[in-house]
């Protein structure tokens, strides 16, 4: 199912709004903002949702939170079957007022997915019923710590680098190289991530590293396939993960479940 147009998000006699689309890999859509809530789920594929202070990365699992006004871009890391919904103001005031990644358990993905198929069409009381769990539900549901800090955006060259390693997070791309394409020097950027995000590049680039790792260990990928995506052997990534996390790649979800 596809709806063609975008959703009226000035009629607010309607509670919800709801929008599905196919998104292919590689896509970039620019920062905007909706005067309304909305919920940002895809059923299929992984997203990074910037907005102007963080970055967050999206598995089937996982839905982001945006209260109205909050700008937003959306880079698609693999093709996405996205059910968005929209919640009018009055409604999203009753959930959080700042981003969120929250996590999708059975029911609440098939309160999104009902919501979107059903529509303000379909019954009434139904309609209504399934507004109403569906906020029980995103209210109760788990948040999830799937977040990057992002640089103010005053100086493009360090957003850029940024950007690029979020699309490609290996090991095999040098601090060098990624300047090089920024158009910087290591040393302007060096300053500028102490000065802006507070760390280095490393430490920066290992967060979206545990942050990619942990989303596709979500989709099932094995430790094996992220560590050589990420540019480690199987054992060095796993002495990172744990470092940073605590507990084994291989135990991860069963230990945060």
């Amino acid at each position: 199912m596809a709806l063609a147009a975008p959703p009226d998000l000035s009629d607010t006699d309607i509670p919800v709004q709801r929008v599905a689309r196919t998104y292919a890999r590689g896509l970039y859509i620019e920062p905007h903002a909706h005067e309304w809530g909305q919920l940002l789920y895809a059923t299929s594929g992984v997203m990074w949702v910037e907005t102007p202070s963080e970055a967050l990365v999206v598995p089937p699992q996982r839905a982001v939170w945006l209260p109205p006004g909050v700008s937003h871009g959306i880079r698609v890391v693999s093709d996405l079957q996205m059910r968005n919904i929209y919640l009018r103001p009055a409604l999203a005031a009753t959930l959080d007022a700042d981003v969120q990644v929250i996590e999708v358990g059975r029911l609440l993905r098939e309160l999104i997915l009902g919501l979107v198929e059903q529509g303000e069409d379909g019954e009434a009381a139904y309609y209504d019923a399934l507004v109403g769990l569906a906020l029980l539900e995103l209210r109760r549901a788990k948040r999830s710590l799937l977040k990057i800090a992002l640089p103010a955006q005053s100086d493009r060259r360090l957003l850029n680098l940024c950007q690029a390693v979020m699309t490609t997070p290996s090991l095999a791309i040098s601090f060098e190289q990624h300047a090089d394409s920024a158009g910087a020097s290591v040393r302007t950027l060096a300053r500028l991530f102490k000065e802006d995000l507070g760390m280095g590049f490393a430490e920066w680039r290992r967060q979206v590293q545990l942050a990619t790792a942990v989303a596709e260990l979500i989709q099932g990928v094995p430790v094996s396939t992220i560590a050589r995506e990420l540019g480690y052997s199987p054992s060095s990534f796993s002495d990172m993960f744990r470092r940073a996390l605590g507990v084994a790649p291989s135990r991860f979800l069963s230990q945060s479940s």
